[in-house]
């Protein structure tokens, strides 16, 4: 079973950053694409990054593209998401997600079977 935890969340002002730490365990994650995503209360969780586990190929949804950046340390079982240039609008909920063969490309929800329990980002203006 895969388990994920996120931690690295925090306040933090517009125009700052901050980086978020995924630790995975529970399976090899040689075939698996892991995601970020965030949700807003009463909004839908929405899509923000994916990397490929194996060959570390990304990519992002257009409102963060340019200022965050997906990566993953193997050798820790470990993904992160350097967030930079901070937006008010970037104060969410952020999860972990995996998936095994994934779509690649995908950013829908119900691809991805595995999920961490969120770490609250936010920002101030």
């Amino acid at each position: 079973q895969v388990q994920l935890v996120e931690s690295g969340g925090g306040l933090v002002q517009a125009g700052g950053s901050l980086s978020l730490s995924c630790a995975a365990s529970g399976r090899t994650f040689t075939w698996y694409t892991m995601g970020w995503f965030r949700q807003v209360p009463g909004k839908e969780r929405e899509f923000v990054a994916a990397i490929s586990w194996s060959a570390g190929r990304t990519y992002y949804a257009d409102s963060v593209k340019g200022r965050f950046t997906i990566s993953r340390d193997s050798a820790k079982n470990t993904v992160y998401l350097q967030m930079n240039n901070l937006k008010p609008e970037d104060t969410a909920v952020y999860y972990c997600a995996a998936q095994r063969l994934l779509r690649w490309g995908s950013q829908d929800v119900a691809d991805f079977s595995s999920w961490g329990q969120g770490t609250q980002v936010t920002v101030s203006s």
